[in-house]
């Protein structure tokens, strides 16, 4: 490979890399907003649902029933519609991979 390619390639991976990296901290973003009710890291204080090590596809079930009004909540309702489909699934893949 001739070095004008090799810069091309090296360049091409490092905006890919960047880019998830921007991903992944729009996503802590995002979550952050949950901290309110959920706590730091989705670690809830008593009396609350703690987020950290949840199944991702109940969260993102339960998110969806909020966005769509089939759950009664406070609060919630409102803060899902704020979120596309696919925003709701990066959220929840996030809170899933915390350690419990």
């Amino acid at each position: 490979m001739k070095s004008g390619m090799k810069l091309l390639a090296a360049a091409a991976l490092c905006g890919a890399a960047l880019g998830a990296q921007a991903q992944v901290s729009q996503v802590k973003v995002w979550a952050a907003a949950c901290a309110n009710c959920h706590g730091t890291n989705g670690k809830a204080q008593p009396g609350m649902i703690s987020l950290a090590g949840r199944d991702k596809a109940e969260l993102v079930q339960k998110m969806q029933a909020y966005k769509k009004g089939e759950l009664p909540a406070t609060i919630m309702h409102q803060i899902s519609k704020g979120y596309t489909d696919e925003q709701i699934e990066l959220i929840a893949a996030h809170f899933a991979g915390l350690p419990k």
